[in-house]
């Protein structure tokens, strides 16, 4: 195995959370530190308190999770594929997820009333998912009708979304997407109307509206929520295609074409493998981009003793570099800032979860309320329906 960590630097202070990047985008940050490693023992309690519950709970880890919870969870995957396992798990009383927040309520919304979805920590969430809050979705929304194009124009939301947006999209008539079927949702939007209102990450619907649906980039307008009617004009709103939301990840946005050169440099003859979450530069300086899963299968699939520079975050990089030892595997980045909302759920959040259900006590649950649910599972539906 050939994985080589962040070498000590300024940025390198991002790993421990302190500090951010002045050249990053806003909000490509790491706020408090990581959680200390945890107490041996806490391993024998987790396996206590797992073995008691037996069917009664179902674990889910997602990709970014670190090795000491991941070794818990009944099955791993991205945000979307969890909640339909969990949804695929009618028996199970309790489902623990071991992600964020807006992937515990995703679960919610799918699985059925008689369930009870817990997040190991409740302060587990997504900086993405945060850009976008209902109050100023509902500003954008009469910014389009005050230009006259709302009527026509169809939300698309990624699953990195609160619950609130979800149901904001199902209630005017759109769909939810993931990196992997962004492609499928937006072509099934230009058939309902005439523009797309992408949220909330820009990254992605830029992305696949260029690289996928062939559009110009001078078609897609980007809508700050921070500037009175996005920073947009009436004429612009009616002018375009693609309405971005001022939104990104804040691992994914650490990525530069910079990263690609240096590392071509590097490692000739690698093969970089990106998010779509990536900056634009970025997934065009690339070889391949995909979703997490496709990360997994492309590096799974890959030949021995072949290159690979992958851009997404580290703990899963590291995972790919650990279970693959025949292959070099190399982080993008010489530097990291780890998904530092992601990696709040640690084995102590994790075991006082486990020991609290099997002590009868439902700790850390999270509820959708029911309109809500209803129309983010229509959302949901029409995403599901997609050819």
């Amino acid at each position: 195995m050939t994985f080589t960590e962040p070498q000590a630097s300024p940025l390198a202070l991002l790993v421990l959370g302190r500090e951010s990047d002045p050249s990053s985008e806003r909000g490509v940050e790491c706020p408090g530190e990581l959680p200390p490693a945890s107490d041996p023992q806490l391993v024998a309690r987790a396996r206590t308190a797992r073995s008691a519950l037996g069917d009664r709970a179902f674990v889910l880890g997602h990709h970014y999770q670190r090795d000491e919870v991941i070794q818990f969870a009944d099955v791993t995957g991205d945000s979307f594929k969890l909640a339909r396992d969990a949804a695929g798990r009618p028996e199970a009383e309790f489902i623990v997820f071991c992600g964020v927040h807006f992937m515990a309520e995703s679960a919610d919304i799918l699985t059925g009333g008689h369930q009870q979805v817990v997040l190991p920590d409740l302060a587990a969430g997504c900086s993405m998912a945060d850009m976008a809050e209902i109050g100023q979705v509902l500003d954008c929304w009469d910014a389009l009708e005050d230009a006259g194009v709302a009527g026509t124009t169809v939300p698309i939301t990624y699953m990195n979304s609160s619950a609130a947006i979800k149901g904001f999209t199902g209630a005017h008539g759109g769909a939810v997407c993931t990196s992997s079927n962004a492609e499928s949702a937006l072509r099934w939007a230009f058939e309902q109307g005439e523009r797309v209102l992408f949220l909330p990450d820009q990254h992605l619907g830029r992305n696949t509206a260029v690289l996928s649906l062939g559009l110009p980039l001078s078609e897609c307008v980007l809508y700050d929520p921070r500037k009175p009617s996005g920073g947009l004009t009436s004429r612009q709103l009616r002018d375009a295609r693609i309405i971005l939301w001022r939104g990104h990840c804040s691992v994914h946005g650490r990525f530069s074409a910079q990263n690609v050169a240096d590392v071509r440099e590097r490692m000739p003859g690698v093969t970089v493998l990106v998010h779509p979450e990536c900056q634009h530069e970025v997934v065009t300086s690339a070889d391949l981009v995909g979703s997490t899963e496709f990360i997994i299968r492309a590096v799974e699939t890959a030949p021995a003793g072949s290159s690979w520079a992958v851009g997404t975050e580290l703990n899963l990089v590291r995972r790919l570099a650990r279970l693959h030892p025949d292959k070099q595997i190399s982080f993008l980045d010489k530097t990291v800032c780890y998904c530092s909302t992601m990696n709040r759920i640690d084995l102590p959040h994790l075991v006082r979860s486990l020991e609290s259900l099997a002590a009868g006590q439902v700790v850390n649950r999270i509820t959708v309320d029911l309109t809500v649910a209803a129309n983010a599972r229509l959302a949901l539906d029409r995403m599901l329906a997609l050819p």
